[in-house]
């Protein structure tokens, strides 16, 4: 795995139905994300925050809420994550709300095609995140950035990146939903998205759920992770604007990082949705900031 990590801070929560992701960079560095990865061995260069358009809380404008601001902050976290990539090191883009995992992959899948390599993406999330305007009567695009990587979204968002869409559907793995509106569920089918949801874990235990997200990867494949802080159980993340109940206990969500880690093939990362407006003393961005060493080699186990 790359040990040349940058971090990106992305502090907006424009695309969130609720305020206070855009203060997620600030716990994360808090945390110690920094210091954390650096006893790992891992050189660690803080880029500072991206400075896009203020949240203007308004209500859905033909079925979206904030486009124009959304599109201007997934533009800015492209060409971030599209810059660090080019420049041989593992970008880490500190959100804000989901919606930037759009920017951040459009990114990535644009540098894979320009490398020559294979692109598979796990979705750590409570949500599939996969909602059109016709399909949520919010208008929220933290709802959507799936949809929107898979070609189904306004133009100002698919074309981010230039190219349409910006990932096959057959790329993406998701892990651990457990809240999917009716609509959505259909869509979801329709396309036939990889989706390893709270059932399936508990009937077949996450080490088998990450065997087969993981299965075919090689020495070629560029592993992305968009990591949604609602992924983990409430009861252990509960700073997040969309707590659902049931979620990866830590021991699951520590097994499902640590296999990520034993690929070695990990080569970006998104850390979202942490909103330390609903946290209780920075604990969110605690286990988040554990998971991620654990995602940079930190191993529970004794093993050589």
């Amino acid at each position: 795995m790359n040990k040349h990590v940058s971090l990106i801070g992305a502090p907006t929560d424009v695309g969130a139905g609720a305020r206070g992701a855009s203060m997620g960079p600030e716990a994360l560095r808090v945390a110690g994300i920094a210091e954390a990865l650096r006893t790992h061995g891992v050189e660690v260069l803080d880029r500072g925050n991206l400075s896009g358009p203020a949240n203007p809380w308004l209500p859905p404008d033909h079925g979206y809420r904030h486009l124009p601001e959304v599109a201007a902050w997934n533009r800015l976290v492209h060409d971030a994550v599209h810059a660090e990539l080019q420049g041989g090191r593992l970008p880490i883009l500190l959100g804000g709300d989901h919606c930037l995992g759009l920017g951040s992959i459009s990114a990535v899948a644009r540098h894979c095609r320009e490398a020559g390599k294979k692109l598979r993406i796990l979705w750590l999330d409570a949500h599939a995140d996969f909602n059109t305007s016709e399909l949520t009567p919010s208008g929220n695009i933290h709802g959507m950035p799936v949809a929107c990587l898979c070609g189904y979204g306004p133009k100002e968002l698919i074309e981010i990146g230039g190219h349409v869409p910006a990932i096959n559907p057959k790329w993406i793995r998701q892990i651990g939903i457990r809240s999917v509106d009716v609509g959505e569920k259909k869509f979801v089918h329709e396309v036939g998205l990889d989706v390893f949801d709270m059932r399936y874990i508990d009937e077949m235990g996450m080490r088998h759920a990450m065997e087969l997200a993981l299965a075919t990867l090689d020495a070629n494949t560029h592993l992305h992770v968009s990591f949604d802080v609602d992924f983990l159980d409430p009861e252990l993340a509960p700073g997040v604007g969309t707590t659902i109940p049931g979620g990866p206990t830590y021991r699951e969500a520590q097994l499902c990082m640590e296999m990520i880690a034993d690929t070695g093939r990990m080569a970006s990362l998104d850390v979202m949705e942490l909103n330390p407006a609903l946290d209780v003393r920075n604990k969110t961005a605690l286990v988040a900031v554990d998971l991620i060493e654990s995602l940079f080699g930190k191993s529970t186990l004794m093993r050589k």
